[in-house]
């Protein structure tokens, strides 16, 4: 089977932690609009929700009730839907803050969680992800079995995954969500690419995204290169380079599932996604 014969996977991202209902109308802040977005996303083609959760005044939480009722929701009329919950050092440091979703019990346990493996620069913060962070994140995951949605910006967070192999801390296969555009990070280039992909492990699997403008291109490399792509208002919040006209959810989704289209290349089912990602059956 050929690359372009494998089905490819789609992560959405919805929501993500800067996004404002005042930069655009089609950010879903509530739990219910978190999930509507999710769940009309995954009958076009995603197979995966990478979730962050907000209060009511739309600030970024770690509220478990909020993070309960936006994966209740989903689950209830997406059940095989890969569920990856947010562990971002963005705006919290406290390690156990950062881990509170992979506390969650039962049908409200994520598959999966974001682990960022270093510190990077983003055009207006930082995010801070010192060593010692990283590693006890790893550790709760694997106590808890959770899989490491393993988050990559740069050629150096690569080295940090071999690491934590060396250490035993995670398994493959290994997922990565490849961040491209960044201006302090690697950019949208083959070059750029390359040469993150070149340096990752055996057994990997991985996945494409860009920031910003930069998400139309890096999602036609992850469907021609990769095994998938990371898509999303998390991300990107227009349509157009030009920035003239606000994109929603379903629409980037499309974009992705029209360029697979023309390659002739499935989308993967959830229950695929699973299987790839060496993941049981939804809780």
């Amino acid at each position: 089977m050929t690359l372009l014969q494998t089905p490819l996977i789609v992560n959405l991202a919805p929501t993500g932690m800067m996004p404002t209902r005042a930069q655009s109308p089609f950010v879903p802040l509530t739990p219910a609009e978190i999930a509507d977005d999710v769940v009309r996303c995954v009958g076009r083609g995603v197979s995966m929700a990478h979730l962050h959760a907000r209060a009511a005044d739309g600030t970024p939480t770690e509220d478990l009730g909020v993070y309960a009722d936006i994966i209740g929701a989903i689950r209830a009329r997406a059940s095989e839907t890969v569920i990856v919950t947010t562990t971002s050092g963005r705006l919290v440091a406290d390690v156990e803050k950062r881990a509170a979703t992979l506390y969650l019990q039962d049908g409200l346990k994520p598959d999966m969680a974001s682990l960022t493996l270093g510190s990077m620069n983003f055009a207006r913060d930082a995010s801070i992800n010192a060593p010692q962070t990283i590693v006890r994140l790893a550790e709760i995951m694997r106590e808890r079995g959770i899989k490491p949605e393993l988050e990559v910006f740069d050629l150096g967070m690569v080295n940090i995954a071999h690491m934590l192999i060396d250490k035993g801390l995670i398994q493959a296969p290994y997922y990565f969500n490849i961040l491209l555009g960044n201006p302090g990070t690697a950019q949208a280039t083959l070059l750029h690419l390359s040469a993150i992909v070149g340096s990752l492990p055996p057994d990997s699997v991985w996945s494409l995204g860009g920031i910003g403008r930069f998400q139309t291109q890096a999602n036609a490399l992850g469907v021609v290169m990769g095994h998938g792509v990371r898509v999303g208002l998390e991300d990107n919040l227009w349509l157009d380079d030009a920035r003239m006209q606000l994109a929603d959810n379903l629409q980037l989704v499309q974009r992705v599932a029209a360029q697979a289209a023309a390659l002739g290349r499935p989308l993967a089912t959830a229950s695929q996604t699973r299987g790839m990602l060496g993941l049981g059956p939804a809780r």
